[in-house]
Order: structure tokens, then sequence, then C-alpha cells
């Protein structure tokens, strides 16, 4: 989605809309101001983008009023892009939606799901003049686990790192290991392994390298959910090993998991899944709250655990 809105950006700037607006749909927004867009254009620019996202893809019937108006009687020295996220069949008969396609046009970004990533990757990389081995897309694609920007970012590196050619597991995992001091990865690691301590310094790291919170927010999500799965194999009578088997935790993983595993009770995870929750919505500024806080207190109750009962 990222990339097609930037190629629809590029394409505007070509055709001489010079500026542009961003509205952020949250809670209490006024809607009068997307009405008023465009209405202060630049001496040295007669056209404009007009850019609302809608976070939700939920604008309500005043704002599904407005985005409707506003699309039917705007100039045509304005462009007007909205951005959701995906829109179920009811989503997609109301008016707003209707708006935009009978003045527009509607673009509808599919998701690549777990089967069809691999062959994603590895037709990025071939873009790219990578040569892949299975392994070595296979690999990022664990590591990435749906993330397309996350994927796009160790394809970049790997270009960067090697150039054009061949890439071997080895060569993706030295790459993925060394791309920084502090490294998200390895923060999770830390938290799951119970080295507190280190996690929050790691914390400190990303977060002074600019890493979004949103992206620790999602490992740390990725990873509880890995360990309630888990969890609940073992309370129902499932053998560890063949549970982590089963929900591909790599070989040189399996003993921080297990570990984890044993020192939590399920429960925990999901308590944790849901301070995650609280923790991607306040990045993406959707409530209130501070993600930094939230991933810390995350860290550390996954770090020290509680003991199970007897």
């Amino acid at each position: 989605m990222q990339e097609s809105l930037d190629a629809i950006r590029a394409a505007a700037r070509k055709a001489g809309y010079g500026t542009r607006e961003l509205f952020v749909q949250s809670t209490g927004f006024n809607w009068n101001e997307l009405a008023s867009a465009g209405g202060n254009l630049s001496l040295f620019a007669d056209k404009q983008i007009i850019e609302l996202r809608l976070p939700t893809g939920k604008p309500g019937v005043k704002g599904s009023a407005a985005i409707a108006d506003f699309a039917a009687n705007m100039g045509e020295d304005l462009l007007f892009i909205v951005s959701a996220p995906k829109l179920d069949r009811n989503a997609q008969k109301t008016k707003w939606v209707k708006a935009l396609e009978a003045n527009g046009g509607l673009i509808q970004i599919w998701p690549v799901d777990a089967r069809e990533l691999p062959g994603w990757i590895n037709a990025r990389m071939k873009q790219v003049g990578l040569q892949p081995d299975r392994d070595a897309v296979r690999l990022i694609a664990d590591r990435v686990e749906g993330n397309l920007l996350a994927a796009q970012q160790e394809i970049e590196k790997l270009r960067l790192l090697h150039g054009e050619g061949p890439i071997t597991a080895a060569a993706a995992d030295d790459a993925v290991a060394n791309s920084s001091r502090f490294d998200v990865y390895k923060l999770v690691d830390a938290a799951v392994g119970g080295n507190g301590a280190r996690a929050i310094r790691i914390l400190g790291g990303v977060r002074t390298e600019g890493v979004e919170p949103v992206i620790v927010i999602w490992a740390l999500t990725r990873e509880l959910r890995t360990l309630a799965g888990l969890a609940n194999d073992v309370q129902t009578g499932t053998d560890l090993g063949s549970a982590m088997q089963g929900a591909y935790v790599w070989k040189n993983r399996q003993g921080l998991v297990r570990a984890c595993v044993s020192r939590h009770a399920p429960a925990n995870f999901y308590r944790l899944l849901k301070l995650a929750r609280q923790g991607d919505a306040a990045a993406k500024g959707q409530m209130r709250g501070d993600p930094w806080q939230l991933a810390t207190q995350i860290i550390l109750d996954l770090a020290v655990g509680q003991v199970r009962a007897a």
C-alpha cells in the first residue's frame, strides 16, 4: 500500500501537484477541516494533493458524508487520496466508498499470506540482482512473518552488503545478525531468555537509533502469539518439542523458548498480548499512552515471568 501511495504521489508531482495537505482521522477529528481543505493554494502551485488517512477504516456517519461531499464537489486542481486498512464487504457498500469509486477509483491491496510470502521475497530479491538460495528466502520469511516493510528492508540491506549475485542462508543470517548493534530480534531474544536488563539496554538503543515503536511492539506481539500458542499446546498435553516444531521455532531458539514457556502460566502471555495491543494503538496515535513505556513493561514481565502453581 505504501508503494502504491508513493507511485500516485510521484505521478501527481509530475502532473503539477506541487503541495500536499495531510489529515489523519483520530478521536474528535473535525470533519469541517476536510471540507475547507484546498482553500489556501500556494501562489506557486496551482494544484494540491489532499490526503486523508483512516486508521480504522470507519469514518462514521458524519465522516462518510464529509468524504462523499468533498469527493463529489472538489475542483480539478485537487487530488484527493484516501487510505484505509482492509474494508469488509459491508464497508465497501458505504456512502463514502461509493462516492470515491464514482468520482475516481478504488485500489485494493491484497495481503501476501504465509504461503505466498517466500515467492514474494524471492521475486523482490531477484528484482535487485540477488540470487538467493531456498534457505535464504525461508530464513527472511521466518524473521519478518508477513511484515512486508521489514522484508524489503532486509533485502535492501543484503544488496548493500553483498551486491548482486548469490545469497546463501548463512549470508542472510549474518546480515541480519550484524545489521545493528541494537536489534529488535536481539531485544526479543533477551526478553524471552530472561535477561531483562540486556533487553532494556537494547530497547534504549533501538529507540536512540530512530526505530519506530510500532516495529518493536510488532516484534513483541509476534513472539507473544507464538508463546501463547505453545503454552496452550503444553496445557492440552502436547510435547513442547513437537509443538515448537509445529510452530516453526528455529532450533537455535528452542532453548530460550522452552525456558520462557516453563516460567510463565499461559494466562500471562494473553495478559501481555493485551498490553501489546494497547502499545500498538498508542504507537499509531489511536489511543493515549506511551508505547515505549508499554514496551518496557512487556519486556520486563516477559523476562521475569511468574512461578506456576504446583
